[in-house]
């Protein structure tokens, strides 16, 4: 499993940085792969996997592309050389989520950090909500039962009691099949839940999608917390592994399915790879390579592409990368799978993070409970559209886990992580346990850019509820209106000033540098995403 780090200034130490092991590798002309062909030559690009010694599979018009068997280099590189061909992809797990775990030992006792304010439970520890007014949204605007919200992710615990009343267990679906051990039989997924290795549709076994779940539609049932949009229903569309792994073809196969059963608004925390950025033509690297990237560049533009065509608004996290993504200069960390294969390149702008960076996504950094973009976020004066509450432990005197963002876990997944003792207390001040009406919930602190989108995705989804008309699913809403409305209730925030920001964290210097003004800039984009505006302005 990769969680990417934040140089030296990030809860997770820089070698926390590390590749995952290959799966299986198939016998000889017997790799699946993804093959993306030209607007209208179908017909000959299954010529052209034909003529390279290959079969194919089967066909999806939707996104224009071939899965196709066929056997090694020589087989990807034969059609490449076909001008119906515009990329090929291994079909195998390209992908991460992108949150940060917190580091238990350096927080206080989370019994001190704070106190009971009106509203749910816990909602005294949320001041993400308070600094987007969400508090105060719920009551003039929670959203509606009308709007689906889709977490493509590792799962949602639908079981959960401060998520149960808003999932949508009969819409939701699972693109992936849990994979035991990876090829040098070390742990991957760990042991298979069920027999056919596929869990239910209310199965989270990471915690990633609960959390992200949690902040954008827990319900206000006197139960812990309230997610920004209580009203609204949330589908799981499970793209990602239990190991937080995730496939290309269950990542383009889950924006297809929310698009075609009327999703409004998806929540995409993670960045598919094996390249943090991807080049469609750099020298450094082979054929193969370019083709795997170009891949990766257009399947995922052809899926956004059509579910925005369907009335699907998209959101990303922007990474963790602490990089200004406008201006990257080395990729040290690609191609990250299958491990032992990266190398040291030059990349430039022409380099795109996949989806943060892919057209018609809206990608939101983050920040922490000061409002300075946190440490770890990456930035960028074209890739920033919209800030939001990420969590930044580091934002303030010493570290404090009240920083960070809190939302529903799994319990499962507390105690197979050892964070629970036997009669279920949190052993560690990352865990809150809520036993409220006598029956007991748990939610967890974590920071990351993963957190903040779905409070964007939150804010959407206010914005569907309120302007959306009679369609699909429900409501339905174009998606580059939701956008501009967006944009248009954010709160602006200005670079800081000097524009040359330093963070003095963890004993370590580093300098980010804001561009822009305060309608738009580096940090955060259009601004601080805003839900009491959204709950109250005119459209």
């Amino acid at each position: 499993m990769r969680r990417l780090a934040c140089g030296l200034l990030t809860l997770v130490t820089a070698a926390a940085l590390t590749a995952c092991a290959s799966p299986a590798t198939p016998r000889a002309g017997n790799d699946e792969y993804l093959v993306f062909y030209a607007d209208g030559q179908r017909s000959q690009a299954v010529a052209a996997v034909e003529n390279a010694g290959g079969t194919t599979v089967s066909t999806e018009d939707k996104l224009g592309y071939l899965l196709a068997k066929g056997g090694g280099n020589g087989f990807v590189e034969s059609l490449g050389g076909d001008r119906a061909i515009v990329g090929v992809s291994a079909d195998r797990e390209i992908g991460f989520a992108t949150s940060l775990p917190a580091a238990p030992a350096a927080f206080p006792d989370v019994s001190s950090l704070s106190s009971r304010t009106s509203g749910e439970p816990l909602a005294g520890r949320q001041w993400d909500m308070r600094m987007i007014g969400a508090d105060r949204a719920h009551q003039k605007a929670p959203g509606t039962k009308k709007v689906l919200v889709g977490i493509i992710d590792t799962g949602v615990d639908g079981k959960h009691p401060d998520i149960a009343p808003n999932f949508n267990r009969e819409l939701s679906r699972n693109f992936v099949t849990d994979k035991p051990k990876d090829a040098n039989g070390d742990t991957l997924d760990g042991p298979c839940e069920v027999s056919s290795c596929k869990d239910p549709v209310d199965a989270d076994d990471d915690g990633h999608g609960t959390h992200v779940a949690s902040t954008i539609g827990s319900p206000i049932n006197g139960i812990g917390i309230a997610g920004v949009a209580p009203g609204v229903q949330l589908v799981n569309i499970r793209a990602g592994q239990d190991s937080g792994f995730f496939f290309l073809k269950p990542s383009i196969d889950a924006l297809t399915y929310a698009a075609d059963i009327g999703v409004d608004v998806v929540n995409m925390s993670y960045y598919v790879d094996p390249w943090l950025f991807n080049c469609a033509n750099n020298k450094a690297d082979s054929k193969k390579e370019q083709l795997e990237q170009r891949a990766i560049i257009t399947g995922m533009q052809r899926a956004i592409d059509y579910a925005r065509s369907k009335g699907v608004t998209i959101i990303s996290a922007l990474g963790n990368g602490s990089t200004d993504l406008g201006k990257p200069k080395v990729d040290k960390s690609s191609p990250g799978y299958p491990r032992g294969g990266e190398k040291e390149r030059k990349v430039d702008n022409s380099c795109v993070n996949v989806p943060a960076e892919s057209k018609g996504v809206i990608s939101v950094s983050s920040v922490g409970p000061t409002g300075r973009k946190a440490v770890y976020s990456d930035y960028g004066i074209e890739q920033a559209d919209l800030a939001a509450p990420g969590g930044d432990g580091s934002d303030g005197k010493g570290v404090a886990a009240s920083r960070l963002i809190l939302a529903a876990a799994p319990e499962r997944v507390l105690r197979a992580t050892g964070k629970l003792d036997k009669s279920g207390k949190p052993k560690t001040s990352q865990v809150i346990r809520d036993c409220t009406g006598g029956t007991c919930s748990y939610y967890q602190y974590l920071e990351g850019t993963s957190m903040a989108a779905p409070h964007a995705t939150g804010v959407a989804a206010i914005l569907i509820s309120r302007f959306g008309k009679p369609g699909k699913g429900g409501l339905t809403m174009d998606p580059a209106a939701v956008e501009k409305l967006l944009y248009q209730t954010a709160a602006p925030k200005p670079c800081p000033s000097p524009k040359a920001y330093v963070y003095s964290d963890y004993g370590d210097k580093v300098t980010h540098t804001c561009e822009g003004g305060t309608s738009k800039n580096g940090f955060y984009g259009h601004g601080l995403v805003d839900a009491w505006k959204a709950a109250t302005a005119g459209p």
